[in-house]
């Protein structure tokens, strides 16, 4: 299973810390969420909400009938990245894209080079798809940084991030 949902990305150590204040005895979506935003400091349930389901790409959180609850498991940093490579939508194809590239690349340059793999019910859901999925491949590659899977190098210009594969 491939999961969509990207959150904004933070450091690795949040994605435990987040992990860790989810109970091992399966809770509702609602107080798993509440729990996050207190624990956590995330800022709303919207939020919370996309957090529960990263987790759940990386292995560290799994639901059931009964909700949301944190697994067992203590997966190392590269377990991680392996499952948010294989398991999180577009994230492979992203890295894909940074591998063959001949130097570092811009996000909307990885962009262009996902761009035609968007399936077609992406772009049928809404009117903005490419701005989202423009923003979805920003996020991808600040992940790919946080998991080691890439790095972000400077551009020629000041605000101009680049991104090269580790691989």
């Amino acid at each position: 299973m491939r999961f969509k949902v990207v959150p904004e990305p933070r450091p690795l150590p949040f994605a435990r810390e987040a992990a860790r204040a989810l109970p091992l005895v399966p809770g509702a979506e609602d107080d798993c969420c509440a729990r996050l935003m207190a624990d956590v400091g995330l800022p709303s349930r919207d939020v919370a909400r996309e957090w529960l389901t990263f987790l759940r790409a990386l292995g560290l959180v799994a639901e059931s009938d009964g909700g949301y609850y944190r697994t067992r498991a203590d997966p190392t940093d590269a377990d991680l990245a392996r499952a948010f490579r294989e398991r999180v939508h577009a994230a492979d194809d992203v890295l894909a894209a940074l591998e063959a590239a001949e130097g570092p690349i811009s996000p909307e340059a990885a962009y262009e080079r996902v761009r035609d793999d968007v399936p077609q019910w992406e772009r049928s859901r809404r009117t903005d798809w490419e701005r989202v999925w423009r923003e979805r491949v920003r996020r991808i590659l600040e992940w790919a940084v946080a998991f080691d899977l890439a790095e972000r190098v400077e551009g020629e210009r000041e605000v101009e991030r680049l991104y090269r594969s580790r691989g």
